[in-house]
């Protein structure tokens, strides 16, 4: 075999494995974008649903083994058992950096240890990852309104209802922040 037909066939394989894995990450982004979108035109009753199929595919982490720890994270901050969610989570954290989720996940587990520095610094990074990450500025939010931030909070709410119009939670915060503030300015 020549040295021209050798670097062509290695020059393709290098080309196949590229698109191979770029292919998923890909497909997974342009279907949030659909998502992101259909949720900006969502009504009452369909933005819960559209909701779940977000977080559903931000829960893919493309490896089961990093599923897998993704959910007994989870598991463990379901139980309360936070301590544990955290070294679940550190080692999505540390075996997939790239994971939003991770950094997410042990955000709240770092916030149920009572642990604020650390779950801000994750809720940073989650959202330098994902800037739409609706569940992730909702986190920022409630710890802002729990510093006394209120203004940051509203702030925070109100990006949350650019990417979700419809979020009857995010509508209620909102309105109690409002509320909160006319009472004060009498």
């Amino acid at each position: 075999m020549s040295k021209q037909t050798h670097r062509f066939k290695c020059i393709v394989t290098a080309l196949v494995l590229v698109v191979g894995v770029s292919l998923p990450a890909f497909a997974q982004q342009a279907t949030l974008d659909t998502l992101y979108q259909e949720l900006l035109e969502a009504d009452e009753a369909s933005y819960p649903r559209i909701e779940s199929r977000i977080v559903a595919q931000w829960e893919k982490s493309g490896s089961p083994a990093m599923d897998l720890l993704l959910r007994r994270g989870q598991d463990a901050l379901d139980e309360g058992a936070a301590d544990i969610a955290v070294e679940h989570f550190s080692a999505l954290v540390d075996h997939a950096p790239e994971f939003t989720q991770a950094y997410y996940g042990r955000a709240t587990a770092y916030y149920a240890l009572g642990l604020v520095g650390p779950a801000l610094d994750d809720i940073s990074t989650a959202l330098r990852q994902n800037p739409r990450h609706f569940e992730a500025i909702r986190a920022l939010a409630l710890l802002m309104e729990e510093l006394q931030r209120p203004d940051d909070a509203l702030s925070l709410y109100r990006m949350i209802l650019a990417i979700n119009p419809q979020s009857a939670e995010t509508q209620d915060a909102v309105n109690n922040l409002l509320s909160q503030r006319a009472g004060q300015a009498l």
